[in-house]
Parts: C-alpha cells; sequence; structure tokens
C-alpha cells in the first residue's frame, strides 16, 4: 500500500470533461492514485459535499512590473502569489517586460530576481517584446524559448511599448518559425490619441472619458488587422482581454476559416460596466483599465462568446495600483485627467470565484466549461499540461477544493493582495475555495495562508498544445 503524503476524501473531482466521485492520493507533490477509496495517508483533507478541481492558471497578469508612467503595480510575487492562491490559483504568468532600448534577455534576468525568493506558488514569465531588433529576435529570443519562456506578447499601442505593423510582422514570423503562441493587446493607437486630443480640448477629462476615449471600433480594427497579419505570416495568436461584440465577431469569422487565432476575456468585462467609471470625483479612476468596460448588454455578447467556445482562455490582467497613494492612481494627483491615470485593476483573488458564481452558479456555463477556462486551456497554451490544469495520475498536486455554497461577500478587507481597494467591494459571489495545494503543500486552508515564499517554481515550459483548442472552435 502506498503511504501517501496527502489523501482528498469524498470529494467530486472534475477529471477533464467528467465529474467522479474519487479519492485522489498524492505523493511526492504529484498524483499518485485516483480511485473510489483510498485507505491511510499522512494528511487526510475531507473534501465531502465539496468539489475538488485542477488549480487555476493565470496566464495574463502584472507583478512588481513598472507602468509607463513610472510606477511599480502594488503587488510583489509575495502578495501576488498568496492572493491568487487564496483564490484557487496555482500557477501565474507574470510578464517580464522589454523597454526600447533594453535587451531581452536583460529584461528577463531583471525580472527574475524580482520574482526569486519570494512566490508561494509554481510561476512562469511571459516575454514582452517591445523592441524587436535583429539581436532581438534572432540572437536572445531562441535561446529564451529554449530556456521555456514560451509566449510573447506585443501591443499595437501606449508610445513605451507599441510596435508598428512591420514590426509585429517581424515578431510573427519569428515567433511562427519558434513555435510559440503570441499574446496581443489590441487597439488602434491612431484612432486613441485622436479622441484623447479632442476630449481633452473640450475639457472632458473626467474618468469617464477613458471609455470615449477607447471606443469600441479601435479594439475592432486591431482585432481584424492584427488577425490579417497573423493569417498573412501564418502565426498563431491569443488576443487579449476582449470586452466587445465586434471584436468577438471577427475573432469568430477568423476562427471559422481555420486562422490559429485564440482569445481571453477577463472578469472586469463580465461584471463591470462603463457606468463604473461614472462615480462621483475620482472614484471612478479605480475602474481605469484598457480596453475600458463596456455596456450592460455587451456583457451578454461577452458570455456568449465564452459558450460558443469563442474565448478559450479567462484571465484576470491583474494590474493593481492602489487608489489613496501617490505612487499609486493618483500619481498625477487626485484631479488628474482620464490619460494620467494609471491604467489597471487588481484581480487576482477574485477571478475564479466570480466566474464560478456568476458562470457556473448561474447556470451561464457547467463544471468542465469552468475547468477549461481556468485551468485546462490555459495549461494547453502555455505549455503546462499535462504537469499543469489537469487531475490524473502524474499530474503535479495543483488542486483547488471549492465550497460550492460558500457564500462570500468580496471587500478588500478579506483580500490577500497589497492593494487599498477592490473593485468588487460588496459583490455577493456563491462558492469559495476553501483548501489550495500547490504540489500536494497546503497554501492555503479553511482562512489560513500556509504557503512559504520561496516555495514556489520558475517553470520552464514546453510548446503550445493547441490544436485540440483549435478543433473545438471549428466544431
Amino acid at each position: 500500500m502506498t503511504d501517501f503524503d496527502v489523501v482528498i476524501r469524498g470529494g467530486h473531482v472534475v477529471i477533464e470533461s467528467d465529474l467522479i466521485e474519487h479519492d485522489v492520493g498524492i505523493k511526492d507533490g504529484v498524483v499518485a492514485e485516483l480511485c473510489d477509496s483510498i485507505d491511510g495517508g499522512k494528511r487526510i483533507l475531507d473534501a465531502s459535499g465539496k468539489l475538488v478541481l485542477p488549480g487555476g492558471i493565470d496566464g495574463h497578469c502584472h507583478i512588481a512590473q513598472l507602468s509607463s508612467f513610472g510606477v511599480e503595480t502594488a503587488d510583489d510575487f509575495t502578495s501576488g502569489s498568496i492572493s491568487a492562491a487564496c483564490g484557487g490559483t496555482t500557477t501565474i504568468i507574470p510578464f517580464a517586460p522589454q523597454r526600447k532600448g533594453e535587451g531581452l534577455r536583460e529584461a528577463v534576468e531583471a525580472y527574475r530576481q524580482k520574482a526569486e525568493g519570494k512566490s508561494v506558488i509554481d510561476y512562469g514569465f511571459n516575454l514582452i517584446v517591445s523592441d524587436p531588433t535583429p539581436t532581438v529576435l534572432e540572437d536572445e529570443l531562441p535561446g529564451l524559448v529554449t530556456e521555456g519562456h514560451t509566449a510573447v506578447k506585443i501591443f499595437m499601442t501606449y508610445d513605451a511599448v507599441r510596435l508598428d505593423d512591420r514590426q509585429v510582422l517581424s515578431v510573427l514570423e519569428k515567433a511562427r518559425d519558434l513555435g510559440v503562441i503570441t499574446m496581443v493587446h489590441a487597439e488602434n493607437h491612431d484612432l486613441i490619441m485622436w479622441s484623447i486630443e479632442r476630449l481633452l480640448k473640450s475639457e472632458d477629462t473626467a474618468p469617464r472619458f477613458h471609455a470615449s476615449a477607447h471606443p469600441p471600433e479601435s479594439e475592432r480594427e486591431a482585432v481584424y488587422r492584427i488577425i490579417a497579419l497573423a493569417e498573412a505570416v501564418g502565426a498563431e495568436i491569443l488576443v487579449v482581454h476582449l470586452s466587445t461584440k465586434e471584436a468577438i465577431e471577427e475573432v469568430r469569422r477568423a476562427q471559422v476559416r481555420g486562422v490559429p487565432v485564440l482569445a481571453e476575456t477577463c472578469p472586469q468585462y463580465l461584471v463591470l460596466s462603463d457606468a463604473d467609471m461614472d462615480r462621483p470625483g475620482f472614484e471612478g479612476a479605480k475602474f481605469v483599465f484598457s480596453p475600458p468596460a463596456r455596456s450592460l448588454a455587451t456583457q451578454e455578447f461577452i458570455w456568449e462568446g465564452i459558450t460558443e467556445g469563442v474565448i478559450q482562455a479567462y484571465h484576470s490582467d491583474h494590474a493593481g495600483y492602489r487608489f489613496n497613494d501617490p505612487e499609486g492612481k493618483k500619481v498625477h494627483g487626485d484631479t488628474a485627467p482620464f490619460n494620467r491615470i494609471p491604467n489597471g485593476v487588481p484581480g487576482l483573488e477574485t477571478r475564479l470565484p466570480i466566474l464560478f458564481s456568476e458562470g457556473f452558479r448561474k447556470g451561464r456555463i457547467d463544471l468542465r466549461c469552468f475547468v477549461e477556462l481556468t485551468a485546462t486551456n490555459p495549461a494547453r497554451i502555455f505549455g503546462l499540461y499535462p504537469r499543469k490544469g489537469t487531475i490524473m495520475v502524474g499530474s503535479d498536486a495543483d488542486i483547488v477544493i471549492w465550497d460550492p455554497e460558500k457564500h462570500v461577500t468580496l471587500s478588500i478587507d478579506a483580500l490577500h493582495d497589497n492593494m487599498d481597494y477592490t473593485p468588487y467591494e460588496g459583490m455577493e459571489v456563491e462558492g469559495w475555495p476553501v483548501t489550495t495545494l500547490s504540489r500536494g503543500r497546503l497554501v492555503w486552508h479553511e482562512g489560513a495562508v500556509l504557503g512559504e515564499p520561496g516555495a514556489g517554481r520558475l517553470l520552464s515550459r514546453g510548446k503550445p498544445q493547441t490544436a485540440e483548442l483549435r478543433r473545438k472552435t471549428n466544431d
């Protein structure tokens, strides 16, 4: 009989597309056995009446990252990873950002030092390419991919990081040749700058005008353009944080004709709206992020994109800047125009409970879809499957026990990030992770943080395994 380190008993385990009543035996950090009943075990976790799900993977988050305004996001790898684990996430993949004039390897090494010895859960890096010189593309990127950094990100807006179309093509071509995926922030830069100029001239500077400066047309056009460029090159892309019906329609059309394009959305587009930016005084600054939240009606189109399989991944795009902080949202004062407010909202800890409550508990999606969006699909996209993103013998024991009946009122006082607000303050959710294990180690259990900084490992990832996802989009 195997002497298991941990046995999870009596829970409803989601294994790929099945929900089964099995015990889970964990040995040396991996799932060692799945069966009806397991005797023994050094530690027994009773999951009766609860769900046993793969730990979430957040493949799009900004941690310890310097903004274009010169202020750093509020969370470092310790607070960020703890917050993620308390919300059911067991792997985070934030960005190692290259600055113009800087080498990509130099950027990765600097970011590695920020992370070393701090995370309580496993982590990886996605590579922001903002200066695709021949040295970067031909000398540095191939070596970094070999070392396991198998996704790059490019921006079509923001002066500090944006690429022109020719640079975009160069990155897409090299990513294609290396067999890695390119994440894309798709908004039309010139339309945004043109809109900002006219709004400021009219003295329309309140936070709510951020939405006017980023109209749906800017996203639709850029999504269409990046799909066309990727199609011309034959490169696979992941269009991140879809926020509009029109952008979803562009992705859907591309998928139907076989273009290798995947899509992501985030919690803020499912439950926040443009009305949140129209709060008294400077309060709307808490809801300034890009692309912005859209109308309440648009939320249903995002849900439709999820249920129809147009959207394959659900990440947080966590970029937390404290509100009452001169190094946060108020870096340019509490009367700053909308275009001088750091973009971003926190969401590491609340990401999965929001989708579980608004999606599964309200009948919009089933458990299979929840697990695919939050764990299995990101594991495939970022080269971690089947080590992560599933519960099967041999996989890392990254497992979350969910209480599907637990009611929680979201409040900054109960969260574990380094923020002084949550955009979801007062929101009621049904379902919450009560236990989180990272490679078999208890990180979050019954209201207590047990994870140790430095226990998380920097992951070397493989190439994307997305053929199965693309087949589903064409079914």
